[in-house]
Order: structure tokens, then sequence, then C-alpha cells
């Protein structure tokens, strides 16, 4: 069991549904108070009511890579519960599929954008200036590690974010811990194109003979942001089911 988080403050970004919002689930049920975003209201509203209420959480809709709506999450989770202890970097967007060289630049930019740095920009907006205890856990993948097909540049933006994980662990310790997840394929929307209707072949390939599912990755992200883990920074943890052990990243 997850060590008690009753009392700590934590945001989640791109936590509408899937991984975000089980990671939320599993941060609220440890005791903390929660903030999360994503672009759409609706489905937003739903995962604030999914996770108890306005008494428990907390949503507030925008896109990842927009400065004026990273200030405003923050400045509304502080109003509602106080200072942000925990950070969850999880918005990642991967709108293109195919060989690198046919990739669009301006679809790269913006995959860029999002995937990396507004994981800093939120860090930013969130520690900027504060030297208080926190936590950071930046979601990433196995497709940084291990050359994803199909979704290369994707990858990319998570092999950087990994690093960009190991320096702010450096750059912000000893006041705030910095850790990152990277898991391989997770039954979600987001990746089904990786195994819709292959499930079972899939799998096959997994030395744990199935696919992740989302409070697979929400349960390290809790133990990442808990007391368990205070001696733990600049770290990625591998969620994978052993599939990177086959030399395959999905």
């Amino acid at each position: 069991m997850t060590a008690s988080l009753t009392g700590r403050v934590a945001l989640v970004t791109g936590a509408s549904r899937g991984i975000g919002l089980a990671i939320a689930a599993r941060l609220a049920a440890a005791g903390a108070k929660v903030c999360v975003t994503a672009r759409k209201p609706d489905p937003l509203a739903e995962a604030v009511s999914l996770l108890g209420g306005p008494s428990v959480a907390l949503g507030v809709a925008g896109r990842a890579d927009d400065p004026e709506h990273r200030a405003a999450a923050v400045a509304s989770a502080t109003e509602a519960f106080g200072p942000i202890d925990i950070l969850v970097n999880n918005t990642g967007i991967n709108p293109v599929f195919g060989p690198l060289m046919e990739m669009d630049l301006g679809a790269a930019r913006k995959i860029f954008e999002v995937n990396l740095l507004s994981a800093l920009g939120w860090v930013q907006e969130v520690y900027g200036g504060a030297a208080r205890p926190g936590v950071v856990v930046n979601v990433s993948s196995v497709g940084g590690r291990v050359p994803p097909p199909g979704i290369s540049f994707y990858g990319i933006t998570k092999a950087a974010l990994e690093h960009l994980t190991r320096c702010l662990a450096v750059e912000m310790a000893p006041h705030v811990r910095v850790n990152a997840v990277a898991p391989a394929v997770v039954k979600t929307k987001f990746a089904t194109l990786l195994y819709e209707g292959r499930e079972d072949e899939v799998a096959a390939s997994y030395p744990l003979a199935r696919l992740g599912v989302p409070d697979d990755v929400a349960a390290a992200v809790a133990f990442l942001a808990s007391s368990e883990a205070a001696w733990i920074t600049g770290q990625t943890l591998v969620i994978d089911g052993g599939v990177t052990l086959t030399g395959r990243g999905a």
C-alpha cells in the first residue's frame, strides 16, 4: 500500500482519462487533494466527479503548452488546496505515424513543445523561485529507450524527457525530487494503434504475457511521490512487463 499522502496537494496533467486519471485516482486514494488538467472541459468534469468531487479534486481545462493555462491551473490549485507538493507531467501527444524521413516538421515541433517543453514549463510554474520540498514525476515511455516503429519522434521526445528528469534532479536537489516512469504499451485510447485487433499477439511478446493497464503505472507514480521513495531522485522506473528485455520497445 502506498504511504499516506494526506495533507499533500498534487497536480496531474493530461488526466481526464487513461493513465493520467488512474494516477490522479491513486494519489487521491492515498489522501492527496488533486488538480487535474486536460484540453476538454466535459471529460475533465467527469474525471473530477469520479475522483470524489470538489472536496477532493479540481479540474482546469486548457492546453499543456499554453503558459497562461499553466499559470491558471497552478493558481487555481493553490487557492483551492494550498501549495502544490506533487507534480505529475503526464501529458503527451503523437498525432502522426510513419518513418522519420516522411515526418512533417511542423508536427515534430508540436510534439516537442507538448511532450518536452511543456513539462519544463510546468516545473517552472510550480516550483520556480521556491526552495521548498516537492516531488516531480514525469511520464516517459520505453519508446525513449528502444526505437519504436512508426512513432520514432515521439520516442525522441521521451528520451529527452528522461534526460530532463536527470538534469532537474541535480538542479532542484535537495528540496525537490525528480523521477520518471517509462511504460511499455498500456491499454488506453492513446495506445490503441499499437495493439487494437491483435492484443493477444502483442501481449505474447511480453515476458509477463500481458499488456499494461493504467493502474500499473499509477502505482509506480504513487510510490515515487511518497515518502517511501525519499532517497530516490533522477531515476526512470521502467514499467514494461519485461518487454525491453527482448530488445523490443513496444
